[in-house]
């Protein structure tokens, strides 16, 4: 059985930072492209960022660019999400995607995209 788990998420004061992790059981990361979506109440689930196989390329929102860092260790089967400089309007559940799509200028679901649970961030003015 597959399971993705996310943690790290929290209250945090504007400009404060936090740390996402991801983790899975039944499925390794290593043949996938990652992503860490976003939904917040009564808005879409949004692409924050993605990774490739090797680390190599990587894409950002513009809302999170220069703020947010993600990264991919796929011998411990982990993904992770620095999140520096948090704004209030980052307040939203956090999704771990495994299987997104990657190009140059987008990081998107796919129809095979697996998802964990979500882990909630709020930043508090």
């Amino acid at each position: 059985q597959v399971q993705v788990v996310e943690s790290g998420g929290g209250l945090v004061q504007a400009g404060g930072s936090l740390r996402l992790s991801c983790t899975a059981s039944g499925l390794t990361f290593d043949g996938n492209v990652m992503g860490w979506f976003r939904q917040a109440p009564g808005n879409e689930r949004e692409g924050v960022s993605c990774i490739n196989l090797s680390g190599g390329m990587t894409h950002y929102a513009d809302s999170v660019k220069g703020r947010f860092a993600i990264s991919r260790d796929n011998a411990k089967n982990m993904l992770y999400l620095q999140m520096n400089s948090l704004k209030p309007e980052d307040t939203a559940m956090y999704y771990c995607a495994v299987g997104a799509r990657l190009t140059s200028d987008s990081c998107a679901a796919s129809g095979l995209t697996r998802w964990g649970q979500g882990t909630q961030v709020t930043v508090s003015s």
